[in-house]
C-alpha cells in the first residue's frame, strides 16, 4: 500500500542517517566468527547478532521497548525466518526488488566515491543556516545535467527572459504558473514554503541564502535545470514538532458532493474536539490515515521543508503543546492537527557531527575536487598508462578510425582497458563530436570510480553490513505486504469471520445517543422544541429554522462520558462548560447501555488485530518449516543495553 511504502522509505533514510556515522572506519581485522544461531540454512554469527541487537535497542524513544538479548533473539529469529521465506520464494530476484536495492546502494555509496573534506568555517556556516528558514518561490526551466550544450543554453536564455519580465513588473507567482516546468507550480505558483539547510540541492540552497528578501536571484543551475528564486522571508528555525492528526482522505475520483460530505465529517469531529472530546480516541476510530490512527493519530516529528506546507504551516503556528488547529485542507484531504511536543534546533556542539556527515554525503559541498579522489585511486590500484597508444588519440576526431584498434590505453589493478571500452563510454554517454582526447580523462575517472564502487562491500565491513540490512529490510517489507498487510485489508470474508469470533473486544461504555442542540435565542428554542415534538427529522428542523439565517446547529452522535462537555453536564452531572448557556443549548436522546463496537466503528483496530493474528499464525508455520537452533550459552555472554 502507498502509505506502507512511504513509511519504508522513511525507515531506509533513517537507517542511512543513523548508521553512517560508522561508515568510515578503515581497519578491518580478520577474526574467527562464532555461530550463535542457525536459522533455516543461514548461520548467524555472534558479531552480526550483537551488532544488530545493540543498534536496534539503543536510543529508543520509549525505554519500555528495550529488549534483553534473550528477548531480542526471538524477534530476530522471526525476522530472519520471514527473510528466508522471501528468498525461497525468489522475491529477491524480481526486477522491482533489484531496482529498489540498487537505488539505496547508490545513495549509501555516494560518500565513498569522492574525497570529501571540509573546514571548521564550512561547518559553522552551515550550522548558522540550519538556525534559519527561508520562504521562497522558484521557476524552473528543465535541462538535464548532461543535456547538449545547445539545450542548456536555450534553457538559460528562457529563464533569463522570464526574469526580465518579472523585474519589469510581472507577478512572480503568475510567471511561475505560466512558465515553470516544476509540476507543482500549477498548484502553488512556485511557492515552496519554508525550508532550511540540507533540504534542497546545494546550488539552490546557496542561491536562497544569498538572495535578499524581496529580490529575484540571478539564474542558478542545478541538476534539474535553470531556476530563478524569489525570497519572501527569513525566520528563525522553529526546530521540530511531534504532532498528531485526524484526516479525511480525498478519493481519486472525488466529486464536489463527496468533498462536501468529507468536510461535514471533519467539521463534526472538530466540534467534538472543541467540546472536549479526546483527540487520540477520535483519531483512532475516525481518521482515514490508518497507519497513524493506530498510533492515536501520531505522525512523529516533522519540520518545515520535510512535509507539505499545508501541514507544517498550521502545525508550527500552534503556540504550545496540546494546541489544536482548525480544519485545514491539503492536496490529499482534510486534517485537524494537534501539537504534542516541540524540540528546538540542537546546539552547535550537538549538531557538529551530523553536519560533518552530511557534508561527506554530499560531494557538492566538498572543498576538494574529484581529481584528488581519482589520484588516490590511481595509486591504490596501480594505474598505468600506455603513453604511446594514448598519443594515438591526439588530434583524432570521434568517428575517425584508430590505427591498430582496439589497443590498450591503460591498466587498472592488472586489468587492461582498450579503445573498445572508450568507444562504449562514448556511445553510452551519447558523445558524437569533439576529439577522443577531449573525453579521455572523464572516461578514466568513470572507470576508476566504477571499479571502486564494485569493491565497497569487500573494503568496508560496515557498508557490507548495511547493504545486507537493506536487502533483508526490503524483503521483509515485500513479503509482509503480500502475506499480511494487503491480505488482511482485502480479505473481507476473513475479517468478518475474525470479527464474529472477537467482536466483543472493543466496547462502547455507557453512552448518550441523540442530539446536542444550540439555538440563537429563546424563541428559536421554542420553535425547535415544537418541531421535535412532531417527530420531524433533524434535516427538516434545520431547513425550516435556518431559512432566515444560521439560527440553530445540531450535532448528532453517541457520546461516552468525557467525550462531550455539554452531554456530560446534562447526563452525568459534569461541570458547566465554558461560555455555556443552558437556556439555548440542550440535548435530546437517551442513555444506551455498553455494547460492542461494530466492525465499521472499529475497523482500523480489528484490521490491526487481524494482521497480528495472521502474522502469529504465519510465524508458527515458518518455525515448523525451517529448523532453528540457538547457542544459549553464547547468548548469555552478550551484554544487554
Amino acid at each position: 500500500m502507498l502509505l506502507n511504502r512511504i513509511y519504508l522509505n522513511f525507515y531506509m533514510r533513517k537507517l542511512i542517517t543513523v548508521s553512517l556515522s560508522l561508515l568510515f572506519a578503515l581497519g578491518v581485522f580478520a577474526q574467527v566468527e562464532q555461530t550463535i544461531a542457525v536459522i533455516g540454512n543461514h548461520k548467524v554469527s555472534k558479531e552480526e547478532f550483537e551488532r544488530i541487537y545493540q543498534k536496534n535497542n539503543s536510543n529508543l524513544y520509549n525505554k519500555e521497548d528495550k529488549k534483553n538479548p534473550e528477548q531480542y533473539m526471538e524477534l530476530f529469529i522471526d525476522f530472519k525466518l520471514k527473510v528466508t521465506e522471501a528468498e525461497n520464494l525468489k522475491m529477491d530476484t524480481s526486477v522491482a526488488f533489484k531496482t529498489e536495492l540498487a537505488g539505496y546502494r547508490t545513495e549509501l555509496a555516494a560518500p565513498y566515491l569522492t574525497d570529501v573534506s571540509y573546514s571548521k568555517q564550512m561547518v559553522s556556516d552551515l550550522y548558522e543556516r540550519t538556525t534559519k528558514e527561508i520562504n521562497a518561490s522558484h521557476i524552473l526551466i528543465s535541462a538535464p545535467q548532461d543535456c547538449p550544450r545547445e539545450q542548456d543554453q536555450a534553457a538559460l536564455n528562457h529563464i533569463t527572459t522570464i526574469r526580465n519580465e518579472i523585474v519589469a513588473g510581472k507577478d512572480f507567482g503568475d510567471a511561475a504558473f505560466e512558465y515553470s516546468q516544476d509540476p507543482s507550480a500549477k498548484r502553488n505558483k512556485g511557492n515552496l514554503g519554508y525550508f532550511t539547510a540540507f533540504q534542497m540541492v546545494v546550488p539552490f540552497e546557496n542561491a536562497a541564502y544569498s538572495t535578499p528578501v524581496g529580490q529575484i536571484s540571478q539564474p542558478v543551475r542545478t541538476s534539474f535545470g535553470w531556476h530563478i528564486l524569489k525570497v519572501h522571508g527569513i525566520r528563525t528555525n522553529k526546530g521540530e514538532l511531534r504532532v498528531a492528526h485526524i484526516m479525511k482522505i480525498f478519493p481519486q475520483d472525488m466529486t464536489p458532493e463527496t468533498k462536501k460530505h468529507l468536510k461535514s465529517e471533519i467539521d463534526s469531529l472538530y466540534l467534538q474536539l472543541k467540546n472536549g472530546a479526546d483527540f487520540a480516541a477520535l483519531a483512532k476510530t475516525n481518521s482515514d490515515d490508518q497507519r497513524s490512527a493506530q498510533q492515536n493519530g501520531e505522525l512523529g516529528w516533522i519540520s518545515s521543508g520535510r512535509m507539505i506546507p499545508e501541514i507544517t504551516n498550521p502545525a508550527f503556528a500552534l503556540e504550545k503543546d496540546g494546541d489544536m488547529s482548525e480544519v485545514v485542507e491539503s492536496p490529499y484531504g482534510y486534517h485537524i492537527i494537534k501539537r504534542l511536543e516541540a524540540k528546538p534546533v540542537p546546539s552547535f556542539e550537538d549538531s557538529k557531527k551530523e553536519i560533518e556527515y552530511r557534508i561527506k554525503q554530499d560531494p557538492q559541498r566538498s572543498e576538494r575536487s574529484k581529481e584528488i579522489f581519482i589520484e588516490k585511486l590511481k595509486k591504490e590500484y596501480n594505474f598505468t598508462e600506455n603513453e604511446a597508444n594514448k598519443e594515438k588519440l591526439s588530434n583524432k576526431k570521434i568517428g575517425d578510425s584508430l590505427e591498430g584498434e582496439p589497443f590498450e590505453i591503460f591498466k587498472l589493478d592488472g586489468k587492461s582497458y582498450s579503445t573498445s571500452y572508450l568507444l562504449v563510454y562514448l556511445n553510452m554517454n551519447n558523445i558524437q563530436t569533439g576529439n577522443y582526447a577531449d573525453h579521455y580523462n572523464k572516461w578514466v575517472e568513470q572507470e576508476l570510480t566504477r571499479y571502486e564502487d564494485t569493491r565497497l562491500e569487500k573494503k568496508y565491513t560496515d557498508f557490507r553490513n548495511l547493504m545486507q540490512e537493506y536487502h533483508d529490510g526490503i524483503l521483509l517489507f515485500n513479503i509482509s505486504e503480500e502475506k499480511i498487510w494487503n491480505f488482511a485489508s482485502k480479505d473481507s470474508a476473513g475479517l468478518e469471520k475474525f470479527y464474529k469470533e472477537h467482536g466483543t473486544k472493543y466496547l462502547w461504555q455507557e453512552r448518550f445517543k441523540g442530539m446536542a442542540i444550540t439555538c440563537a435565542n429563546d424563541s428559536i428554542r421554542e420553535e425547535a422544541e415544537k418541531y421535535f415534538s412532531t417527530d420531524m427529522t433533524v434535516n427538516e428542523v434545520i431547513d425550516l429554522i435556518n431559512k432566515t439565517g444560521n439560527n440553530i446547529s445540531i450535532t448528532e452522535g453517541a457520546w461516552e462520558k468525557g467525550a462531550n462537555p455539554v452531554v456530560d453536564y446534562y447526563v452525568w452531572n459534569g461541570p458547566e462548560p465554558a461560555n455555556f448557556n443552558s437556556g439555548l443549548t440542550f440535548i435530546r436522546g437517551d442513555k444506551i447501555k455498553p455494547e460492542p463496537k461494530t466492525l465499521n466503528e472499529a475497523r482500523g483496530l480489528y484490521i490491526t488485530d487481524y494482521q497480528k493474528y495472521l502474522e502469529d499464525k504465519w510465524i508458527k508455520e515458518l518455525r515448523s518449516k525451517y529448523p532453528v537452533s540457538v547457542d544459549k550459552k553464547m547468548l548469555k555472554t552478550i551484554k544487554g543495553v
